[in-house]
């Protein structure tokens, strides 16, 4: 275990710096931050962090937190950090992360390797990744960094348990996410189920089939990431039709973009949604209907191991 860790955050992280210092017993080191009246930001490093191992938690929210969180980490390394570890609780790219038509930008691709770029420290820098939206996303980094890709099982598998009657069904929002949703299921002993969709549009979708009988049980959808809720929605109500009785939906990131809470309050087919704090999104929801689980707790372990 390294030893000394001092731990910073970007501005829009600061709720999982403070958590995370007060769990694990970690230095919290403090930065001067301002903006220009152009929009350039003023950046200081007010605690030392030569000979230290230094954490950074930020996410890739936007390219404008990106920058932010890459500033800080040269700056780091270019004060003396012995050892630079990046936790990044949402990895915002993970749409762009494959080319489908000719010409595309792979974005997830080209943000990878400029986080690779940054300068090695004397042991190494290091990456921590919760659920990403694709296996492949830590293979595009490139260099001698670390990467560490944190499942939030332990969360899923908690809530799922406490909130569904015994006999639940696990379920997801298409077959995408099967594999995943069938390992929570079955290290929970419940049956696993997901939608068959055909694209009828651009845009759109419609539900041909189900995988598992799910009439009489309930049924806990899991997706990793919940944007817009029209794909959520529309396979709380497939399996509504199907006969399921209480539906909860589970999401490690939730966006919850485009007023999606009240798309999916307004559904009248969903009675619970938990997500974690991976995103700042999550900080002022409806607590009727959301509820938070901190990855504070996930982020404490893992850097206790480092």
């Amino acid at each position: 275990m390294r030893k000394n860790k001092v731990i910073f955050s970007t501005q829009a992280y600061k709720y999982l710096l403070d958590e995370v210092c007060e769990l694990g017993s970690f230095q919290k080191g403090e930065i001067e931050f301002r903006l220009f009246p152009d929009g350039e930001r003023y950046q200081r490093i007010m605690t030392a962090v030569s000979g230290k191992n230094v954490v950074l938690l930020g996410g890739t929210i936007s390219d404008s937190d990106t920058m932010e969180m890459y500033d800080l980490a040269y700056a780091f390394i270019k004060y003396g950090a012995k050892s630079i570890c990046l936790v990044i609780p949402y990895f915002g790219y993970s749409t762009m992360e494959r080319a489908v038509k000719s010409g595309e930008v792979v974005t997830a691709k080209s943000r990878a390797v400029m986080l690779s770029s940054l300068p090695r420290t004397s042991l190494g820098n290091e990456f921590v990744f919760f659920d990403l939206h694709s296996e492949g996303i830590p293979y595009y980094f490139e260099g001698q960094v670390l990467i560490n890709h944190i499942y939030c099982k332990p969360i899923i598998t908690k809530v799922s348990l406490e909130l569904a009657s015994p006999g639940f069904v696990m379920a997801c929002t298409d077959a995408g996410r099967a594999k995943w949703v069938e390992s929570l299921a079955n290290a929970m002993g419940v049956n696993a189920a997901f939608v068959f969709k055909r694209r009828i549009s651009g845009t759109a979708t419609e539900v041909t089939s189900i995988s598992a009988d799910v009439k009489g049980r309930d049924v806990v959808i899991y997706d990793d990431m919940v944007r817009t809720g029209g794909s959520l929605i529309n396979a709380a109500f497939a399996y509504k039709e199907a006969g399921a009785q209480k539906i909860i939906t589970i999401t490690t990131h939730g966006l919850f973009s485009d007023d999606a809470i009240t798309k999916i309050q307004e559904s009248g087919i969903i009675e619970k949604v938990i997500t974690t704090n991976s995103h700042p999104n999550s900080l002022h929801l409806d607590e009727n209907l959301v509820r938070v689980e901190s990855i504070g707790p996930l982020i404490v372990k893992q850097l206790n191991e480092l």
